[in-house]
């Protein structure tokens, strides 16, 4: 496996406080967290049937989405950048990361994660019991994705798992328990169709720092399969997304009944944009017009299921 080569890393040099704050903050990498905000709304407006859910909880909720946002990001983000350094020395994509040029050390990376990860679950408790209990549960699976010797990440299949669950799964349910703790009735549905559609879009992600991760040693999902193989691998999960809506709406179940013919619209829409979109070439340009494409039929989906259309 490869190893940090010193020089290649830059001794740290002074800088100001706030200088200092905005390298801890791009380790968190602000243009992320809206990832997890938005399937957190979706489990808050799963649980109220409302898109601004009443004024009384917006204090609670904005605090959970605090957490969902920056201080997770934060939590998980800088202890995975501090055990990829190896990797990220050998990828131009990460050439501006902070701690590539010494603005963040090692061992300023892991005492943020620690920070944040406590920040998280002491904020958490603000916004409840069984939030705070998917707070921990997160972090202790953003740990193990980067941490040696679990270190998911190198374990092919459950690199995956971990990240999109995070996002299809627990987004949601944490919105749901910002509102209402009991998850007797969350519709667990809606959670396996935005998993779905979570490995739809991570697995093309892994290609790009496909050459990267092989060269460092790393065995991501696509460094085990390949390219062609992860990318039909992740064109598969997104027809599964896409298709098991339009079997929820032909049912009515969650997805209403009157989405059905647009859903049957956009299915072929979203296939299609997925194989002009995304490829073993492809770059996260891709994956963020098709996953703001998603939203089109998400967005139609909230007003109808809260009544305004």
């Amino acid at each position: 496996m490869t190893t940090v080569v010193g020089p290649r890393v830059a001794a740290p040099a002074k800088r100001s406080t706030g200088a200092r704050i905005k390298d801890v903050l791009a380790v968190g990498r602000p243009a992320f967290w809206v990832v997890s905000v938005v399937p957190y709304y979706v489990g808050i407006l799963l649980a109220t049937h409302r898109l601004v859910p009443p004024v009384e909880d917006w204090p609670r909720l904005l605090i959970g989405a605090v957490v969902m946002g920056p201080l997770l990001w934060l939590a998980v983000l800088a202890i995975n950048d501090a055990y990829d350094l190896p990797g990220d020395l050998l990828n131009p994509r990460k050439s501006k990361s902070p701690l590539l040029d010494g603005r963040v050390t090692l061992t300023g990376a892991k005492q943020v994660a620690i920070a944040a990860g406590i920040a998280s679950i002491a904020v958490g408790l603000l916004v409840g019991v069984v939030f705070t209990l998917g707070v921990v549960l997160a972090l202790v699976l953003g740990w193990a994705y980067s941490v040696p010797p679990v270190r998911l990440k190198t374990r092919a299949g459950f690199d995956v798992a971990v990240n999109s669950l995070a996002l299809g799964t627990f987004g949601p349910l944490a919105g749901w328990a910002a509102v209402n703790p009991d998850l007797s009735d969350f519709p667990w549905l809606m959670a396996l169709q935005g998993t779905l559609a979570a490995i739809g879009l991570y697995l093309p992600t892994t290609l790009a720092d496909l050459e990267a991760d092989r060269a460092a040693g790393y065995r991501t999902i696509a460094v085990r399969l390949g390219a062609s193989t992860t990318y039909r691998l992740g064109f598969a999960f997104w027809i599964a997304a896409a298709g098991l809506s339009v079997v929820l709406a032909a049912l009515d179940a969650v997805i209403p009944r009157s989405m059905l013919a647009l859903e049957i619209v956009m299915v072929p829409v979203l296939v299609a944009a997925y194989r002009r979109l995304i490829g073993p070439g492809m770059t996260f340009k891709g994956v963020v017009v098709l996953a703001s494409l998603f939203l089109f039929p998400c967005g139609t989906f909230a007003l109808t299921y809260t009544g305004v259309l």
